[in-house]
């Protein structure tokens, strides 16, 4: 059996790093049925997953040889922590590497909608050429309103900065001296005063209890009419029917998500709006980002395994199995 199981489409040349030291499975589409990861799991050391692999408490409890999850990425909403730090298992994430590729995402969307770049690639290639059909706006001295004040949402604000844009933040957790804020020019406010003011809200939260579904109804309400809505986080933080409703009633100029509440959406209907971008989960998909996501979980699992400490735990196990 392997030491190490690969559960999602991961390639790069530290995943033959790794094969030199130990042996490596890697079944891409591993991650679709349970049944069998549950059964595949239970005598390796370590396994590496994205966002779609779910290991809940059952499968870590049936993995009695485990000793690290590495998550390739960022959220956590696919991996009991709890469960692993319990059984004695490392779960490591890539906190930084893909950050960069995710802020100039956002700062492409926000291009997108203010200068309706999508509209009017699809009208020019139907044959129309009405230039004034897609007058826009700029983004100088717009305000841009931070959902989520991390390392994404930082780099999103100081590229925004280059534009002219104001920056506003909300952040639960965030120390209203944090040097972050300062160097960004931001200012930090409630959420609901942040909505009010913004004219683009983009979105850069964990999903949590608190955050799933925070952005509802009665939350887009708060939003200019002439604002727009970005979420390249998780999807599940919206209640898309809301959404949908937002924008039949004209109450956004429109939105751009990377993210959706079911991926793939079986029925999508934010897909007939012509002010809504959607692209399918990629904010983090570049050359450059995954090459530094895959490297680093690639070493930190090689870390666990050699018994050393892994660089990016999130958590800390009661008691680490195998290791010292």
């Amino acid at each position: 059996m392997p030491d190490i199981l690969i559960t999602e489409p991961i390639a790069a040349g530290a995943i033959e790093l790794l094969r030199a030291a130990y042996d490596v499975e890697v079944a891409p589409e591993l991650w679709r049925d349970p049944d069998v990861l549950c059964r595949q799991i239970a005598s390796v050391r370590g396994v590496i997953v994205r966002n779609q692999t779910e290991l809940s408490s059952e499968i870590i409890a049936g993995a009695n040889k485990l000793e690290v999850i590495g998550r390739a990425g960022v959220g956590l909403d696919n991996i009991d922590v709890a469960a692993a730090s319990a059984a004695g298992v490392v779960v490591s994430t890539t906190p930084q590497e893909n950050a960069i590729s995710v802020a100039e995402l956002v700062l492409g969307f926000m291009l997108t909608l203010a200068r309706r770049v999508a509209e009017a690639d699809r009208h020019v290639r139907q044959g129309g050429w009405d230039r004034h059909s897609f007058v826009g706006t700029e983004l100088h001295g717009k305000s841009l309103g931070i959902v989520g004040f991390g390392r994404i949402g930082y780099l999103t604000a100081m590229r925004a900065r280059a534009f002219g844009m104001q920056i506003i933040a909300h952040d639960e957790y965030l120390n209203p001296n944090s040097i972050l804020l300062a160097e960004a020019g931001a200012e930090l406010l409630p959420l609901d005063r942040l909505l009010m003011q913004s004219d683009f809200v983009s979105c850069h939260v964990p999903l949590t209890a608190e955050t799933r579904g925070m952005f509802d109804h009665k939350r887009f309400a708060l939003m200019k009419q002439s604002a727009f809505f970005i979420n390249a986080s998780r999807g599940q933080i919206v209640k898309e029917s809301d959404l949908v409703r937002a924008l039949e009633e004209e109450a956004l100029a429109g939105a751009a998500l990377d993210v959706r509440e079911t991926e793939p959406p079986k029925a999508d209907t934010l897909a007939r709006f012509d002010n809504v971008v959607l692209t399918p989960h990629i904010a983090a998909f570049t050359e450059e980002a995954q090459q530094r996501v895959v490297n680093a979980i690639c070493e930190d699992v090689a870390r666990v395994l050699e018994g050393r400490q892994a660089l990016n735990a999130i958590n800390t196990p009661l008691a680490q199995r195998g290791g010292a």
